[in-house]
């Protein structure tokens, strides 16, 4: 089992910057890897990044390459996302998710996700 908590959220205007990080307790194995998705009002939820546990590979969705960066640090077993030049339709409730095994293939998908945090709200004003 692997709880995750995230904080970090806030309103930001355009252009603005936000950290969110991720706490995880539990079994985190090296086989694992961990995301960040995040859901609008009345959208789906979507892939926004991963990261591989044991390599550090990381993984965007398209609209937020170059601007969002996720990390993660092994040793204190947090994943954190760095959100930079954020537009309104960044604005979501983002949630931290935890895979035990996860084929790379698969690694945007949201069903392959076991574990997942509470939600933080991120509002962006124009």
């Amino acid at each position: 089992q692997v709880q995750l908590v995230e904080s970090g959220g806030g309103s930001v205007q355009a252009g603005g910057s936000l950290r969110l990080s991720c706490a995880a307790s539990g079994r985190i194995t090296r086989n694992s890897a961990m995301a960040w998705f995040r859901q609008a009002p009345g959208k789906e939820r979507e892939f926004v990044a991963a990261v591989t546990w044991f390599h550090g590979t990381t993984y965007y969705e398209n609209s937020v390459k170059g601007r969002f960066t996720i990390s993660r640090d092994n040793a204190k077993n947090t994943v954190d996302l760095q959100m930079s030049s954020l537009k309104p339709e960044d604005t979501a409730v983002y949630y931290c998710a935890a895979a035990d095994l996860i084929f790379i293939a698969s690694i945007r998908a949201s069903d392959k996700y076991a574990y997942w945090g509470q939600g933080t709200q991120v509002t962006v004003s124009s």
